[in-house]
């Protein structure tokens, strides 16, 4: 089973230490000029280099977590202009694939496209209808595939029913897809559902290729894993994407944080060490929030 090193908090990354300007967290607009494009390729080009360093393969995850249709509105752009900025996020990544096999003998790099929730990450509204979700993911799901990406994932997914929705928009687009969902400090999913429930829901009724567990760290995440009697489930195999917080803080304190909270790397490798021993088949390890390159290199203890 091919291991895969994936980056870090993108944007908080960006924001603080690449000095970036995101209006709306999104980073995707920065595809539109060269100086943007080589922004991002510093950027990705660390996780390529620790790919290169612990011999593992390569995902690497387009700048789209707000390309999607109500958050790209925000910013300015209609669906004519979002489907031409997915479709040059992934043709970006597929650019520094072709960049990282020739430099760094990199033999197993994958383009994924990436889309967050409609709504807010850190807060739960209404469970999503799946059909109402489907058919708003699907544009963006259209997009990406189109351009040739490997797979498509959502990360920060805070209910089953968006969930649901967004593997049906991604399977009719015709490439793998997996399911990123954040957890509170309980490990509970924002709108309260355990992480085995909301699994459980989504394998019934669109089950996708497997699931991610981000935007928390990983002492939140711990609490998600075990039954209330202590016990681990076979249902902890569907989990093979970790991408944990720097930060122990609860999503509603990094909201209000004045200044970004990094954490120590190595106690958060550390941390999710101790989540290793319960997730047979982690294989996708990057970072989320207040992470960055220093953060998944210790993750992956190089």
């Amino acid at each position: 089973m091919t291991q895969y090193v994936t980056d870090g908090g993108l944007e908080t990354d960006l924001i603080f230490h690449f000095d970036a300007d995101l209006p709306e967290f999104a980073a995707f607009p920065l595809v539109e000029d060269e100086d943007g494009r080589a922004l991002l390729t510093r950027y990705y080009d660390g996780y390529a280099a620790i790919a290169a360093q612990a011999g593992v393969g390569l995902l690497l995850e387009a700048p789209t977590w707000r390309a999607n249709p109500d958050w790209a509105a925000k910013v300015g752009y209609d669906l004519a202009a979002l489907d031409r900025v997915n479709r040059a996020s992934v043709e970006l990544m597929q650019g520094l694939r072709e960049k990282y096999e020739r430099e760094l003998g990199l033999t197993e790099v994958k383009v994924g496209g990436l889309t967050g929730p409609r709504g807010d990450g850190y807060v739960a509204g209404e469970d999503a209808d799946p059909d109402e979700a489907a058919e708003y993911h699907a544009h963006q799901a259209r997009s990406q595939a189109a351009a040739g990406a490997d797979l498509m994932t959502a990360l920060t997914f805070t209910g089953a029913g968006e969930a649901i929705g967004f593997v049906r928009a991604v399977r009719d687009a015709g490439v793998p897809v997996a399911v990123g969902f954040t957890v509170e400090t309980d490990g509970r999913l924002p709108d309260g559902t355990t992480l085995r429930d909301a699994i459980a829901r989504v394998d019934a009724a669109a089950a996708p290729d497997y699931y991610v567990v981000n935007c928390a760290h990983p002492t939140h995440v711990a609490p998600g894993l075990a039954s209330e009697d202590g016990s681990y489930g076979l249902w902890l195999s569907r989990i093979e994407g970790l991408r944990p917080n720097a930060s122990r803080m609860s999503h509603a304190e990094l909201d209000e944080a004045p200044e970004l909270d990094e954490g120590d790397p190595a106690d958060l490798a550390a941390r999710s060490d101790d989540l290793r021993a319960h997730l047979p088949n982690l294989r996708v390890v990057g970072g989320c929030c207040g992470t960055d390159s220093r953060h998944v290199a210790a993750l992956w203890g190089v």
